[in-house]
């Protein structure tokens, strides 16, 4: 664990007025305190008065838009190359579509940068000073701004916040975000803007639900409650309280969104229209911000950093790369995914002919190269480092008792050891031929990936297939779509991933089974987190005790704990630590207010987007 003295003394300047903030969050950090827990303490702990009376609230970057005008800025055109396949919010399963949904749908707090709380539809962030959390972690209480409508005209209050909570949980509606709002018991509607609300036990992750652009977003009880075809219609038209609403929504193509005439802030959005494209490939969306400047700004671009740098040299724009806590990773299929039962394939309690088999997890865990990866593919040590850990990016959580290597011998003796023999170039045992299938969403760079895994697989005596899916269908969660990434209806797939808040308990559910609740299966619509089908008893009560601990420190020890049992049982391989964000951007637009970072989906603060004066 850290060292608690310096910290102490440190703690002690912030509550004498001292140090400001931002000095705080920097040093706590440093230390290595966790974000999670710095947070807590800046909710919490009593300041001088003087001091605090001088603090302003922390709020969300918005350099430049004192003076504009709502919708001066003309059109934005975004590339996305992992185009959406709806924009709802709590139907989403990967963040192509959590993006969709953040220029129309908020939450009530959000994430800066640093990991703390502002407010978004709330007037405050809650805390053990302004009376708004309860000491014990059972109850949070939420003050709403007043005089806030939806895009349709309907007043928002109080009433939507408790409809959110009963819709997401309600089976029916099959919520990818339903696992989040589990630990609430009630949520209470006191009067039109306060809601109360309670929790089972008491909740260290308090500021989980209702927060940020993974799980937060608020729905509106008057468009919702009208039944199934009113919710269908949603996903890709749907009514909320952000900046813009939705003109045209082509699944898996194209959203053009237009300024909601109805947001709060008379001066925003700055931009009228916002264009966002999707499909084609990271590199070609490159090209078109960061060499020619067709377009203004383009996500996630997976792309070698020798081609970034020669896009940009005298082009129209730069990539940015901001440090992050997603982990680019290969996935195990711990079911079969070859043999139906119950209407269904990788059904989770029909195991995989090998990959249940730990000899051959550790196997291709040692084959993988994964310093070639982050060299050749990532920015490579320190920025984008080899992965040891599942968890990365956030210090006091980050174990130092693992270790990776690249070691395709010890791999070979493994696989002797186990009864694994080479007939013919393919290793096999009672018949059994080590097969495999292994896919991923369809990008240059992510197949380089797969071919150098597959070369090196291949040298240690697995028979290797390549498959690559268009990303919108890779992340479609459309019960129909056998090809998405909760199907998993292969061996091994690879995407990537990350906490959606600092205390990533959400993070870790993709591998929490519940004794088969939380894995992705017909029966949930293959909406649950778990796609790898893993059931591990002591990982889940391990999750389970996590999910109670309010104690920082003890906290810190069971999430490591968690990661170190699926490392040290190969549940998975994990690659590369990324970045949070690498995009480009025209030398037009302000940097500073699209205020990037590991808890926040990149657009959550477009309505502040704005171009330089």
């Amino acid at each position: 664990m850290t060292e608690t003295r310096p910290f102490g003394l440190l703690f002690d300047r912030f509550k004498q007025g001292s140090i400001s903030r931002r000095v705080f969050i920097q040093r706590a950090l440093a230390l290595g305190i966790a974000p999670s827990v710095v947070q807590f303490i800046l909710q919490t702990a009593p300041r001088a008065s003087a001091a605090s009376s001088s603090q302003p609230v922390p709020t969300r970057p918005s350099a430049g838009t004192e003076n504009q005008r709502r919708g001066e800025g003309g059109e934005l055109k975004i590339l996305q190359w992992q185009a959406p396949s709806q924009a709802g919010a709590h139907t989403a399963m990967g963040t192509n579509d959590l993006l969709a949904a953040a220029f129309v749908s908020e939450p009530l707090l959000s994430f800066l940068p640093d990991a703390t709380l502002t407010p978004t539809l709330a007037r405050e962030v809650p805390s053990l000073q302004n009376g708004l959390l309860t000491a014990d972690l059972t109850s949070v209480t939420y003050n709403l701004l007043p005089d806030v409508t939806w895009s349709d005209g309907a007043p928002f209050t109080a009433r939507d916040v408790v409809f959110t909570w009963q819709w997401v949980t309600d089976p029916a509606n099959q919520a990818t975000t339903a696992f989040v709002y589990e630990p609430v018991a009630e949520v209470t509607a006191l009067d039109e803007l306060t809601v109360e609300i309670h929790f089972k036990a008491p909740n260290p992750a308090w500021f989980v639900p209702f927060v940020g652009s993974g799980w937060g977003h608020i729905y509106p009880e008057h468009v919702l409650s009208q039944g199934k075809s009113a919710s269908d219609a949603f996903r890709t038209n749907p009514i909320g309280t952000g900046p813009y609403v939705i003109e045209v929504f082509a699944t898996n193509d194209r959203i053009a969104y237009a300024a909601n005439e109805r947001y709060r802030e008379p001066s925003k959005p700055f931009f009228s229209r916002v264009n966002l494209k999707g499909g084609g490939d990271a590199a070609s969306a490159a090209r078109a911000v960061l060499e020619t400047g067709d377009f203004d700004f383009a996500w996630s671009l997976l792309v070698e950093p020798d081609v970034l740098m020669q896009l940009e040299h005298d082009g129209a724009g730069r990539h940015v790369t901001v440090p992050g806590t997603t982990v680019q990773r290969i996935v195990f299929n711990f079911s079969d995914p070859n043999r139906e039962v119950n209407g269904q394939r990788s059904e989770w309690q029909t195991p995989h002919p090998f990959l249940t088999d730990k000899a051959v997890r550790q196997a291709l865990t040692l084959a993988t190269d994964r310093l070639a990866i982050s060299t050749q593919f990532f920015d490579g040590p320190p920025g984008e480092p080899p992965a040891a850990n599942v968890l990365m990016g956030i210090p006091a959580l980050e174990s130092e008792n693992t270790t990776w290597a690249f070691d395709p011998d010890q791999a070979t003796q493994v696989l002797d050891a186990a009864g694994w023999l080479l007939v013919d170039g393919v290793r096999e045992k009672n018949g059994q031929k080590l097969e495999v299938v292994f896919t991923t969403g369809a990008n240059p760079l992510l197949q380089k990936i797969q071919a150098l895994a597959k070369f090196n697989w291949e040298q240690i005596g697995f028979a290797v297939e390549l498959q690559r899916v268009d990303p919108s269908v890779f992340f479609d969660p459309s019960p129909g779509n056998e090809q998405s990434l909760s199907h998993f209806y292969v061996d091994l797939q690879m995407y990537a991933s990350a906490p959606g808040s600092p205390f990533p308990l959400d993070y870790l559910n993709a591998w929490y089974s519940d004794n088969g609740a939380n894995i992705a299966q017909k029966e949930n619509g293959w909406t649950r987190l778990n796609d790898s089908r893993y059931h591990n008893p002591a990982y889940d009560r391990l999750y389970e005790a996590v999910s109670r601990e309010t104690d920082t420190e003890k906290a810190a020890e069971l999430f490591i704990a968690m990661n170190d049992l699926l490392v040290e049982d190969f549940a998975l391989i994990p690659l590369v630590q990324r970045a949070a964000e690498k995009y480009g951007i025209a030398n037009t637009l302000r940097d500073e207010n699209i205020a990037a970072s590991a808890w926040e989906v990149i657009y959550w603060n477009i309505a502040n987007w704005n171009r330089k004066g």
